[in-house]
């Protein structure tokens, strides 16, 4: 198991290419999944300084922020652009429509 120390030094020493489609689609749309980020909930919750600090390495000098959707799906997004309730309701209905599309298990 990987402590937070560890977590943290492991952000801290990723490569800024890790990020540069995210980077792409904030500036566009001010919105990136966590599936198109290489963080998950852990990292979220408990290296978000860092997150900040690598996406400025990148060239995202905006303000970020995080929610989440019932511990399901992560979003970072600009505060500027969005407004945390607009994207909680975004989450909740890509979720939904993600589920919608997905097969009835046989």
């Amino acid at each position: 198991m990987v402590n937070v120390e560890q977590l943290k030094n492991s952000v801290n020493r990723m490569a800024v290419d890790v990020v540069r489609e995210a980077v792409a689609e904030l500036r566009l749309d001010g919105l990136v999944t966590e599936g198109k980020t290489p963080f998950n909930k852990l990292h979220f919750n408990t290296c978000f300084a860092e997150i900040e600090a690598l996406f400025q390495r990148a060239g995202y000098h905006r303000q970020l922020d995080v929610v989440g959707y019932q511990g399901l799906l992560y979003a970072l997004y600009d505060p500027g652009r969005w407004e945390a309730v607009d994207v909680l309701r975004w989450l909740k209905e890509f979720t939904e429509a993600a589920g919608r599309t997905q097969p009835i298990p046989a």
